[in-house]
């Protein structure tokens, strides 16, 4: 099955940031990468998506303390 690629808007605006949603999103099976454009005034996550679910990456992205919506 070939990845899928799913993008979200966030409020993840810095390394600090990027490095506190890490562990976060580390723990959700099925993503193979990800990666925030912080230079995005959006701050745009894009997630390679090996089966993991929009609403798991949301759930993750929230429990680290960020605001996200499904692009």
């Amino acid at each position: 099955m070939k990845n899928k690629e799913l993008k979200f808007k966030t409020n993840i605006d810095c390394g600090g940031c990027v490095k506190a949603v890490t562990p976060f999103l580390s723990k959700v099976e099925g993503i193979s990468n990800w990666n925030v454009d912080t230079s995005n005034p959006e701050k745009i996550l894009t997630v390679d998506s090996d089966g993991a679910s929009d609403e798991a990456i949301v759930n993750a992205v929230k429990k680290a303390g960020f605001t996200i919506e499904k692009i």
